[in-house]
């Protein structure tokens, strides 16, 4: 009797384990058609929009020609550029793109979920910044929603202020994103080179990113991570804005609002913080002597997280700290905040601890100082205290047109930021010149480890396989950069050569088509727009 009871209960043990494996297998399944459905939809609505925007992209190029002063003979070998041009595009859409059709370079950046590295195209030639995410660092750290935000942005949005992106594809393990690459480095180098810059340089590059921020905005997207590190320089000296890795949508962006007068506590504020995750808790607070004094420091401290995969809180409103709601205006926040840094030589909120640092901005009103030997002027320092303020009362709050309106901008000409010579000339010498950059390690890739088999490791897997249905991009203008040289960059492609030059030095640029006939939206793959 003995022996029946513990078969029956070996047998009630299998019977149950296969019903919760069935279960899951058919949970499994469920989630399967479901991303089946979603690829198939979003297959179809590319490709009809595709038949439509390729006929879109051909009555803009034969009606702005049409205005211009093209020769007859120049505008038939025009269009029979764009004709080749589409040709070459429906063979890229066709083409499975893999991490194997680049030759990987060197490493220009490093975070804590992947790095970015200079790289070559095997086809083409051409050089290109590759970000690298891990998938099961984005899962288990739930980034998958920013990690969907940012392909989607850098897909909707064509613009000459942010930095454009090429490809997106994925592999079983990491997600890849193909991007312009940039080799005047970033603000922070720069900074850190220089330590202040003139009220000139700084007005110059403070307006690009006003521009940059702006033409986000306008998509109903939110940055939240503007900083030095992520103002890039190209080869010209213009800023482009880059990493949006902490990027929402606007409707995502509502976080659940905290009582503004309950006691903070600080031993907890790294966990709003979606920078840092590793805040260290200093017992001593250092009080700085002099500005100097705070300047040595930060320098010090600068060059130690360009390095470091933990990031920095020094630019963060206090809005998002506290994780009240915010929107848009968080962005002008951290502007300020760069402004300063660049007129004064460290951020304003700076102490040698992050959780000092939070404090500082929380209680902002009584940190936020000017020291004299700065000498700001004061359309400089109203316009810093209007942007590092409470919500109510921030300067960009109703939109950007507020700061532009500002004293500080008053001889600066919006409409031709990036057409005029760039406040600061990068040095450049060849297209892999990476010296703007920090430098930094080879570190060998970890090896794989086992992760089971059967049904276990179908459900490890599925979130990977799953999560990131439709990431796959391939930019029309791709194909155009196929046709430019480090050279052209410097202008020296000979004039009416091809149809990018002769649109260009036209002013019939095909590829500026307006927002609603972006090129952007004409050249996705399936999956335009990752699902949210």
């Amino acid at each position: 009797m003995e022996n029946h009871g513990e078969d029956g209960r070996g047998k009630g043990l299998k019977e149950g384990k296969g019903e919760e494996e069935e279960v899951m297998g058919s949970s499994l399944t469920m989630e399967r058609v479901a991303a089946a459905k979603q690829f198939i939809e979003s297959h179809y609505k590319a490709h009809m929009k595709l038949i439509q925007e390729r006929k879109q992209r051909r009555s803009v190029l034969e009606r702005r020609l049409a205005s211009s002063d093209v020769p007859e003979e120049e505008q038939i070998n025009i269009i029979k550029d764009l004709e080749r041009k589409e040709t070459e595009y429906m063979r890229l859409k066709r083409h499975k793109i893999c991490v194997d059709d680049f030759e990987n370079l060197t490493i220009i950046g490093r975070g804590a979920f992947g790095e970015v590295r200079l790289c070559r195209e095997r086809l083409s030639g051409n050089i290109y910044a590759m970000k690298k995410l891990k998938k099961s660092e984005m899962l288990s750290r739930g980034q998958v929603e920013h990690v969907r935000a940012e392909r989607n942005l850098l897909a909707e949005v064509d613009s000459h202020f942010i930095v454009k992106l090429y490809y997106s594809f994925q592999d079983d393990e990491y997600l890849y994103l193909i991007m312009e690459y940039l080799p005047g480095g970033d603000m922070m180098t720069l900074l850190m080179r220089e330590e202040t810059l003139t009220e000139t340089v700084a007005k110059f590059y403070v307006a690009q990113s006003v521009l940059a921020i702006e033409s986000i905005h306008k998509h109903n997207y939110i940055h939240r991570d503007i900083k030095p590190d992520n103002l890039i320089l190209d080869i010209n000296g213009h800023m482009k804005l880059s990493d949006f890795g902490l990027c929402k949508p606007l409707d995502c962006s509502n976080l659940a609002a905290i009582n503004q007068h309950r006691a903070v506590n600080y031993e907890r504020l790294k966990e709003s913080m979606d920078v840092d995750e590793s805040c260290p808790n200093y017992e001593h607070v250092k009080h700085w002597k002099s500005s100097l004094e705070q300047l040595q420091q930060w320098q010090k401290s600068r060059r130690t997280l360009a390095f470091s995969t933990v990031g920095t809180p020094d630019y963060i409103a206090p809005e998002v700290l506290l994780k009240k709601g915010y929107g848009m205006e968080c962005d002008w926040w951290s502007l300020g905040a760069i402004m300063y840094e660049m007129l004064v030589g460290y951020p304003p909120f700076y102490s040698d601890d992050p959780i000092t640092t939070c404090r500082k901005i929380v209680h902002w009103k009584n940190h936020l100082k000017f020291p004299e030997e700065a000498r700001l002027t004061p359309e400089a320092k109203d316009l810093i205290s209007r942007m590092l303020s409470d919500v109510d009362h921030r300067l960009g709050t109703n939109g950007a047109a507020e700061i532009k309106a500002h004293p500080w901008f008053k001889d600066v000409e919006w409409d031709k930021l990036y057409e005029m010579e760039a406040a600061f000339k990068p040095e450049v010498n060849g297209e892999l010149d990476t010296q703007n950059f920090m430098k930094f390690d080879e570190v060998d890739p970890p090896k794989p480890t086992r992760t089971g088999s059967g049904m276990s490791r179908k459900l490890l897997l599925t979130p990977k396989d799953l999560s990131f249905v439709g990431y796959t991009y391939k930019n029309f203008d791709a194909i155009k950069a196929a046709r430019h040289s480090f050279d052209t960059e410097r202008g020296a492609l000979s004039k009416h050569s091809s149809t990018n030059s002769i649109l260009s030095d036209s002013g019939v640029d095909y590829s500026n088509i307006p927002a609603e006939n972006s090129e952007t939206q004409m050249h996705a793959s399936p999956g335009d727009v990752m699902s949210q």
